[in-house]
């Protein structure tokens, strides 16, 4: 793929005006206080496992409107406890799989979440176990257009949801310590890492990568890679719809969460991805409330670093826990 976005120089610096709705706070404030409302237990089940250097449990957890979210929870043995923690969301069409193919965070000593996003896991991984049980309208084929013309049945309002109340389930564990809890994810992931370091207070940390649903106008008009051409391909039909289907997404996008993530921040940008292009995702990065550095990965595209910035992220996100970079 040849360069189709902003020079290097120019990523640097912008920050564009985006969409905001006038009750984003009231919106967002009321769902997730709505969600924390309903009185559900979290459950931890021991998961029998052939790991021997880490203990797993299958969690749930209540998120939007209660509904069950599962998840993984993979704790590191024999080391000190209350440990700090990362809550990971997963990409798209995906689900939380099995806990042993992503062993990194616990490996370097944090507890870690891995949370399934619920009515996916079907199209890519090993699986997921979180049905949606919500209905919506017409839609396009994936989960970008799901109720897209009304922000209460937006889909994404129940994913993010279920993100907040994840960060919302680690604290609740007597092997975390709830101060020194982070949020990570790649694309998909990243954009649910953005949302709940928007809604959530107190992290230690973000680590999004290639998010999608940041800069949403920018990104449905730049490229025509899936997921963002799924809102392209509906409004072909849906003719007239345009209004509606971007004051939605307003509610969802980055850059509105960006501007309100009091962490700090990593983001991981491929300057050659087309399916998060690198203007949007550093629309969100200058955004950060908290401040936040971009890693560039000018050759790379969605697939950015891989285990490289998966390094950078540990080494960053261990200084930040062990109190040896300013805050």
């Amino acid at each position: 793929m040849a360069r189709f976005d902003l020079a290097p120089a120019a990523l640097e610096t912008y920050r564009p005006d985006v969409d905001e709705p006038s009750d984003f706070d009231a919106f967002w404030q009321s769902t997730i206080a709505r969600a924390r409302d309903v009185d559900s237990a979290v459950v931890r089940v021991p998961e029998r496992s052939p790991l021997a250097l880490v203990d797993v449990d299958d969690v749930t957890f209540p998120g939007f409107a209660g509904d069950p979210v599962r998840a993984w929870l993979v704790l590191p043995r024999h080391l000190p406890r209350p440990l700090p923690a990362v809550v990971e969301f997963v990409g798209y069409g995906r689900g939380r799989g099995l806990a042993l193919e992503r062993l990194h965070w616990p490996a370097a000593g944090f507890a870690q979440l891995i949370v399934d996003t619920r009515g996916q896991g079907g199209q890519w991984g090993t699986g997921g176990d979180t049905p949606d049980p919500h209905g919506a309208g017409p839609a396009a084929s994936g989960f970008l257009t799901r109720g897209i013309e009304d922000p209460a049945a937006y889909y994404y309002r129940r994913v993010f949801t279920d993100a907040v109340r994840a960060v919302d389930a680690i604290r609740s564990f007597p092997e975390v310590d709830p101060d020194r809890v982070a949020v990570t994810g790649n694309s998909q992931g990243g954009a649910i890492a953005i949302a709940a370091a928007g809604l959530s207070q107190g992290l230690i940390g973000a680590l999004p990568s290639a998010p999608i649903l940041c800069h949403v106008r920018r990104a449905i008009g730049l490229t025509d890679a899936d997921p963002h051409s799924e809102v392209t391909r509906y409004l072909s039909v849906h003719r007239g719809a345009e209004r509606r289907v971007f004051e939605t997404l307003s509610y969802f996008d980055g850059v509105n969460f960006a501007r309100r993530a009091a962490a700090p921040a990593l983001f991981g940008a491929g300057h050659m991805d087309t399916i998060s292009p690198p203007s949007t995702v550093y629309a969100a990065a200058n955004h950060w409330a908290g401040g936040a550095e971009t890693a560039a990965y000018p050759w790379n595209g969605h697939e950015g670093g891989e285990g490289r910035h998966q390094l950078r992220q540990l080494e960053w996100l261990a200084a930040r826990v062990q109190g040896t970079v300013p805050s």
